[in-house]
């Protein structure tokens, strides 16, 4: 392919991919609050050999320096797997594996440097070449490496003498976190090394797992092969995406034995289980299909993988039951003797409990909305939200209104429209545009109060 063919292709992918107008502002909007709650973090990212190798690797990394440059502090542990796999070919080596470890002899560790030096040398070159073909190009990113991983050998296991294959010993978290404050990205390789000189190959999961423990990391990212987002404990994780370190215990061994998953792929996930419980407070299970995954994942609402919690009191959105409806007086009590909420008696609330729905934390309701709707005007009025003053700030009423809106679309509504005295510069900051009583399906006109002079808001989709 010629380069002037290159750049053309390249002008047509950012061509599909611009976003103008209300798409731009509101897709700012909802990535504003990531970017400042990550600028200064520490991630560690975690990505297999297997998707080092392929044709679009290139997107990955370039997302990976976007997050450099929006001032995420980056750890990218790589794998070598098949790297490792085609060196060995090429020297007529075979391989050996006892379950998913390899077994690593003095040749084969041969074809391991040579196989981990030549992938190591070429991410460093695609890194430092990932924003030229981008808006930011001319922004440099610098990558660094080290000798920072120290290792013993794993020993026999079952009979089995597994050589230079080794267990991450010490990881030198002092020189690792002077790298970061440089605003470098630090390259790890899954390659450690004994105090008497020997060298022991790793893997990559258990360096990342290690590597995230002891810089205290505040996210942990595993890439994998396959799609997170499909697994059955996706589902569990509801609307959030989000499951607690007790619920992924007890969904991932049958996970695990359901699919047909790499070696890679177990030992990731084994590994973002054991280092969420070990103290990373997040952990994130991605796959690489569609735009962006690792940006999706990180700075939207929906996300697009799995999300593991080491706190088993993560909250959770979802309809409210009869039970919360004690919960909900609550939150909604204050808003209604200020006059923001008309009054409703704790009868008229388990009346309309189907219409609620609760984001819950520990068994306390922290935030709810209730959602009415008129399927003759092809309407839903999304009402009654409230949020407890301990977790205002963190816009967990956009989280409420995203599950509103798919719930209409979901049952055949139109728009959304609300009422408010108090607060209609959220709703307009969230795509709601002012309108009058005469927008408001009959049966609700009939009942609005002029008095009150509530302001209509209009969501149109």
């Amino acid at each position: 392919m010629t380069e002037l063919h290159d750049r053309e292709v390249q002008d047509h992918e950012v061509q599909d991919h611009s976003v103008e107008g209300a798409d731009f502002v509101r897709a700012i909007r909802s990535a504003t609050p990531y970017i400042h709650m990550h600028r200064g973090k520490t991630f560690v990212i975690a990505v297999p050999g297997e998707i080092c190798a392929r044709d679009d690797t290139d997107r990955l990394l370039a997302d990976i320096a976007l997050l450099s440059s929006l001032g995420v502090r980056i750890v990218l542990v790589h794998g070598v797997r098949p790297q490792i796999e085609n060196e060995l070919e090429i020297r007529g080596i075979p391989s050996v594996f006892a379950g998913d470890l390899r077994v690593t002899d003095a040749t084969t560790m041969d074809a391991v440097k040579a196989a981990v030096g030549a992938l190591r040398l070429d991410i460093e070159a695609r890194l430092s070449a990932s924003l030229g073909n981008t808006l930011m190009a001319g922004s440099r990113v610098r990558v660094v490496g080290g000798n920072w991983v120290t290792a013993r050998p794993v020993g026999v296991r079952d009979g089995v003498d597994h050589l230079l294959t080794g267990l991450v010993r010490n990881v030198n978290v002092a020189e690792i976190r002077d790298q970061l404050l440089t605003d470098r990205i630090v390259l790890v390789s899954p390659i450690g090394y004994s105090p008497t000189g020997e060298t022991f190959n790793l893997r990559n999961a258990d360096v990342a797992e290690e590597v995230a423990v002891g810089l205290g990391a505040d996210k942990l990212v595993f890439v994998l092969e396959s799609d997170p987002g499909s697994w059955r404990m996706a589902l569990r994780a509801g609307d959030s995406g989000q499951l607690s370190l007790s619920q992924a215990e007890a969904l991932l061994e049958a996970e695990l034995e359901e699919r047909d998953l790499s070696p890679e792929d177990r030992n990731c996930a084994r590994a973002a289980l054991s280092a969420c419980g070990d103290g990373v407070r997040r952990v994130h299970l991605i796959g690489t299909e569609g735009a962006s995954p690792l940006l999706r994942e990180l700075y939207t609402r929906d996300g697009c993988g799995v999300m593991i919690s080491a706190e088993d009191d993560y909250e959770s959105t979802r309809q409210a039951t009869i039970e919360d409806v004690s919960g909900i007086r609550s939150l909604i009590a204050p808003m209604e003797r200020s006059g923001m909420l008309v009054p409703r008696s704790r009868e008229q609330l388990e009346l309309d409990i189907e219409s609620f729905s609760v984001i819950v934390r520990d068994g306390t309701v922290i935030a709810c909305n209730s959602l009415v709707p008129y399927p003759e005007d092809k309407q839903a009025e999304f009402a009654c939200v409230a949020v407890h003053p301990d977790y205002r700030g963190r816009d967990l009423a956009a989280v409420l209104l995203r599950r509103a809106r798919t719930q209409a679309r979901a049952a055949g509504l139109r728009s959304l429209f609300a009422l408010t005295t108090q607060t209609p510069h959220w709703f307009l900051e969230h795509g709601f545009v002012r309108g009058s009583a005469s927008d408001l399906p009959a049966a609700r006109r009939e009942t609005y109060n002029p008095a009150r002079n509530s302001i209509v808001l209009i969501d149109r989709g």
